[in-house]
C-alpha cells in the first residue's frame, strides 16, 4: 500500500479544510433551494387544479342551476327542478377539488438529493480529518 504524506504545515491543512467545507455549504444550500423551488412548482401546479374545480363549480352551479332549471320545470316543480341541478354542478366542482388535494397530499417536499449529498459530505469530512 503507498502511503502519500501532505508536507504542509497543520495550520495550512485546517484552513484549506475550512474553505472546502465553506464552500462544500454553500454548494448543499444552493441544491436545497433548487430542489425546494422544484417541488413548490409542483404544488402550485395542483393548486390551479384547486383552484381551477372551484371556478368551474362556481360557473358551472350558476349556469346549470339557470339553463337546466328552465328545461326541468317543464316536467316538476321549479323547487325540486333547481335542487337537481345545483346537486350537479355542486357534485362535479367536489369531484375536482378532491382530484387537485389528492394530488397535493402524495406531493413529497423532502430535499432527498441535498440529504444524499449531506451524508456524503459527512463521509468526506470524516475521511479529511482521519
Amino acid at each position: 500500500m503507498n502511503t502519500v504524506h501532505d508536507q504542509r504545515p497543520l495550520g495550512e491543512l485546517f484552513t484549506e479544510l475550512a474553505r472546502e467545507t465553506s464552500t462544500l455549504v454553500r454548494q448543499e444550500v444552493e441544491l436545497a433551494k433548487t430542489e425546494v423551488t422544484e417541488k413548490a412548482t409542483k404544488i402550485g401546479k395542483q393548486g390551479v387544479f384547486i383552484g381551477g374545480g372551484a371556478a368551474l363549480a362556481y360557473a358551472g352551479l350558476i349556469v346549470l342551476l339557470g339553463a337546466l332549471t328552465l328545461v326541468l320545470d317543464a316536467i316538476m316543480p321549479l323547487w325540486l327542478a333547481a335542487t337537481i341541478v345545483a346537486a350537479l354542478a355542486i357534485g362535479v366542482g367536489y369531484f375536482l377539488i378532491q382530484k387537485g388535494l389528492t394530488a397535493l397530499k402524495h406531493t413529497d417536499l423532502t430535499p432527498h438529493e441535498t440529504i444524499q449529498t449531506l451524508k456524503e459530505d459527512k463521509q468526506w469530512a470524516r475521511h479529511q480529518l482521519a
